[in-house]
């Protein structure tokens, strides 16, 4: 079996006004104008497509989660450069043809995201052509990722690594069980920062977003780092793993005093 190639990226939630946005789609003219929101997505997708190319070709393409922003429940969807949910899906769908991955697996996001009610992430599964699933398991050269869209998330800037370890813990117990594969990789998003650790002979990653800064929650309340970007895998015909991260650090994102 050759090597292969694994790209991974969690919450572009497509339909924001941050949200991972490919050139070309036109805005509607009530938000055309709020240049600074336009600078950030068009910074992030300049610095995404620049670590997707770096890294090319792909075998697999894994989508751990939030492909779309929704209805934008938290901010009434001011926020939003489309509340037409078959857009945000169109948008997705045009970011993931651009990565031009022959092989794709999905993950679903958050209810509240991705529909309540329906799971809107099924229309871009299929329009892709990826097998998509709640919580996944997949076997690339003999080694059993195990993916799952949702984590919990720390108030400390010391505990990050604490809901890492904590899952891959859950994956031995249900693994004794014999109720579930025993992963060698195990990958979570949800919590727009980046962890890393290597734990009970598994690597575990929480994936970074692909959603700029720029929501009233997380300016209003949250307080902990966001990290951008996307992580790539390579895993050989031994079983082998390389991964390596990209991480996105743009200049529209550093916030700036007001001199008064």
């Amino acid at each position: 079996m050759p090597k292969k190639r694994v790209l991974v990226i969690s919450d572009l939630h497509c339909g924001h006004q941050v949200g991972l946005t490919p050139p070309g789609y036109r805005m509607p003219d009530e938000i055309a104008n709020q240049e600074k929101f336009e600078m950030v997505r068009r910074e992030v997708w300049k610095y995404f497509a620049a670590a997707v190319k770096k890294h090319r070709p792909y075998d697999i393409l894994i989508i751990n989660g939030d492909c779309l922003e929704g209805k934008g429940i938290r901010s009434g969807g001011t926020e939003l450069i489309t509340a037409d949910r078959k857009t945000q899906c169109d948008i997705a769908k045009k970011i993931i043809e651009h990565l031009d991955v022959p092989v794709i697996r999905m993950t679903y996001g958050t209810a509240s995201h991705t529909g309540t009610e329906e799971d809107w992430e099924d229309i871009i599964a299929q329009a892709v052509g990826a097998k998509i699933g709640s919580h996944e398991w997949f076997q690339v050269n003999g080694r059993i990722i195990d993916c799952k869209h949702k984590i919990s998330s720390t108030q400390v800037p010391y505990g990050g690594l604490t809901p890492l370890a904590r899952e891959i813990i859950w994956n031995r117990v249900w693994a004794a069980r014999n109720q579930v594969p025993r992963a060698d990789i195990l990958i979570r998003s949800h919590a727009h920062t980046y962890e890393h650790c290597d734990h009970e002979e598994c690597l575990g990653f929480i994936t970074p977003a692909l959603q700029g800064f720029g929501s009233k929650f997380g300016a209003r309340e949250c307080s902990k780092t966001v990290d951008i970007g996307i992580i790539v895998m390579e895993i050989d015909e031994k079983g082998r793993v390389k991964w390596d991260k990209e991480i996105i650090k743009g200049s529209t994102q550093i916030a700036k005093a007001e001199r008064l």
